[in-house]
């Protein structure tokens, strides 16, 4: 009786019987098992044995089972090889998580790097502007509310809004921009109540002009536009420009060159309006580190991520920075005025902050644009100096006696 070789693997093996090998050691193809000597020499049977494969061979001679043996090492190293291929692809998806989290590190380690860059270069360009005064920071102020029109506008014609209403036409909303453009260069040399008078002419000119029937959703929605985008941000003008009394008890006035204006440059609307925006910037840093460190409590559901621990950490370094830039530029002369006027800037940034986020919530969106890098859209950078430019113009025009000085 000859012997039986019984060869087993995971997978079928192929068999080539065609092809010869004169060495036992030349490598074999991936599960072929090559047999060397004729055909005449042995007898071959293939039997299929459940999950596993049975070769049954009648050998003569010794030749034939070394080449067996040899087919079957082969086959061996192969299977091995596989084993270690599945061990390295399982390894790499144990490791994934790990690198998913690196990756996320690294994007938001990156997304703060361009949020400090552009916010210094925001904020230098800005200082800049505001003194300069006059038309330079009224033309800077102008391009900024252009800006932010398109992206209100933008944000009305988004499928979240405009799902419950009629958007005003494109040409409309074009219009709109440019008129809000224009409002604060005519609050510079005409007044604010000539652009808001223009203004609302040239929108009801435009949504009669329109084809079809105008509906009251569209002259809501743009009269808001003109509002919030235009009419607000011309007090910035009037506070800066038209609050013209010399602050005399500014001593960086009394030092400052008089090739850029001298101590008549140091008006009340400049102190004015250095002391609103660093005590918003302050309000918004100490508020953010405080809502991470001591963030329990959520404060409204319009915006998740703010929280009352974070609101008071916040009112309180605004109402602290307005009350130290107060005592450098020595006005308002009272404490007590220096308090009320924290207090304004940091309410008026806190509800121009969650009106914008209602907006953006409605129309289903992170961001009201992308044109500041790491920042969003411009709306999402002046939100908080909205309505705090009309507050701060009221309290030291009708409140403060001799406007603080």
């Amino acid at each position: 009786m000859a012997p039986l070789v019984r060869i087993e693997a995971v997978k079928p093996i192929p068999l080539s019987l065609a092809t010869l090998c004169a060495c036992p050691c030349r490598p074999f193809a991936r599960n072929t098992l090559v047999l060397t000597r004729p055909l005449s020499k042995f007898n071959l049977g293939l039997l299929l044995h459940g999950p596993k494969n049975v070769v049954r061979m009648r050998l003569r001679g010794v030749l034939g089972r070394r080449r067996i043996v040899a087919a079957m090492a082969h086959a061996e190293q192969d299977r091995v090889g596989e084993s270690d291929v599945n061990q390295e692809v399982d390894k790499g998806h144990q490791s994934s998580p790990q690198e998913e989290t690196d990756m996320e590190t690294q994007q938001k380690a990156s997304q703060l790097r361009k949020r400090i860059v552009f916010g210094l270069g925001i904020g230098i360009s800005v200082g800049g502007v505001v003194l300069a005064g006059g038309w330079v920071f009224t033309v800077a102020l102008a391009s900024a509310v252009f800006a932010g029109s398109r992206e209100y506008f933008e944000l009305v014609r988004s499928r979240g809004i405009a799902a419950g209403m009629t958007p005003p036409p494109r040409y409309v909303s074009r219009v709109c921009s440019v008129i809000c453009a224009l409002m604060p260069i005519l609050t510079l040399y005409f007044g604010l109540d000539v652009s808001v008078t223009s203004a609302a002419f040239l929108v009801a000119i435009a949504l009669l002009l329109q084809r079809g029937n105008p509906r009251f959703s569209q002259l809501s929605s743009t009269i808001f536009g003109l509002f919030y985008c235009g009419y607000l941000p011309c007090f910035w003008v009037k506070l800066r420009c038209g609050l013209a009394a010399p602050a005399l008890q500014t001593r960086i006035g009394a030092a400052w060159p008089i090739l850029l204006g001298g101590q008549a440059h140091w008006t009340v609307g400049l102190v004015a309006a250095l002391i609103s925006i660093s005590s918003i910037i302050a309000a918004d840093t100490y508020a953010f580190l405080g809502g991470k460190a001591f963030g329990r409590t959520p404060l409204t559901s319009i915006s998740p991520k703010k929280t009352w621990e974070g609101t008071v950490v916040g009112l309180g370094g605004c109402i602290a920075t307005s009350i130290i830039l107060s005592r450098i530029f020595c006005w308002p002369s009272s404490v007590l005025s220096a308090i009320a006027l924290g207090f304004l800037n940091f309410f008026g940034s806190v509800f121009g902050d969650l009106t914008e986020s209602m907006i953006k919530r409605d129309a289903g969106v992170k961001d009201s644009g992308s044109l500041i890098p790491g920042h969003g859209g411009i709306l999402d950078r002046v939100d908080s100096y909205i309505f705090t430019g009309a507050l701060v113009y009221s309290f030291v025009k009708t409140i403060l006696p001799l406007y603080g000085v």
